[in-house]
């Protein structure tokens, strides 16, 4: 059916739920689980979610090279493919949000709509002055650094303030333990990232969530999607870049209400 040819699925991949296919490209340095996990109840109510692990997260092994967006954006059709899904849904969140803009654009047959949360085309200089830190600590190897850095800036203020200093605490270390292995390469990658000249292909109906509080994706970047995809609607989310964390049901509503009306 697809007008290119699909690699052989290597990603290790989950298939959950019955229902439209909804499939979904996780954040950087997370997993599958690590992005999805808070609200896949919701989503597997309603969908057959299909999601991969990248390079270094979950099961799949850690890339040797770089990391590529248009072999990425392959993979996780492939795997879609392989679970049975010919045409399906796309959800992208962060990192996964230029993954999922490439396959809708490499694959427009098989793409019934999309929804994009805390992303963007190609980062500007706040995001990867950032990214660029991130990776550099990641690949010291030293995982509570890691996630003593990126809380501050993936939280929103008010989330970040409203925690005592034990519960800050149990965050981080948690947080640390779930640093991928393959954190350096999804960073890598972040910074290279240039989707800009797929926007204008989209043709699908697309919901972009602006996480209003972002301090490591800026709004501004958001909108911008909004902007530049045709019809493109935005919804607001009062979160840090992490809205599995501070809104999970806020957010999976906004997520499946969408999809209720844009997948058969």
């Amino acid at each position: 059916m697809s007008a290119r040819t699909l690699p052989e699925p290597t990603q290790a991949r989950t298939r959950l739920g019955s229902g439209p296919g909804l499939v979904v490209a996780h954040g950087a340095g997370s997993s599958f689980t690590g992005t999805y996990g808070p609200i896949l109840d919701h989503l597997t109510a309603h969908h057959t979610v299909v999601g991969v692990d990248y390079p270094g997260s979950g099961e799949t092994p850690r890339a040797t090279a770089p990391l590529q967006l248009d072999e990425m954006a392959d993979q996780l059709v492939a795997a879609a493919v392989a679970e049975g899904l010919e045409t399906f849904a796309l959800h992208g969140y962060s990192l996964g949000g230029p993954v999922a803009i490439r396959a809708a654009a490499r694959h427009p047959e098989r793409v019934t709509a999309l929804v994009l949360t805390a992303t963007m085309a190609r980062p500007n200089n706040q995001q990867a002055l950032t990214v660029r830190v991130w990776g550099k600590l990641a690949a010291l190897g030293d995982r509570r650094l890691v996630s003593e850095f990126l809380f501050p800036q993936a939280l929103s203020p008010q989330a970040l303030e409203a925690m005592p200093a034990e519960q800050l605490e149990q965050v981080i270390a948690y947080a640390a333990a779930d640093v991928a292995d393959g954190t350096v390469e999804h960073a890598d990658l972040a910074t290279r990232v240039d989707v800009r000249g797929d926007l204008a292909a989209i043709r699908v109906p697309t919901l972009v969530i602006s996480t209003t509080a972002d301090r490591l994706v800026p709004p501004v970047l958001h909108h911008h999607l909004a902007e530049n995809i045709d019809d493109a609607r935005l919804a607001e989310l009062p979160t840090g870049h992490l809205p599995m964390v501070e809104a999970p049901e806020q957010w999976q509503h906004l997520i499946t209400e969408f999809l209720a009306h844009h997948t058969a």
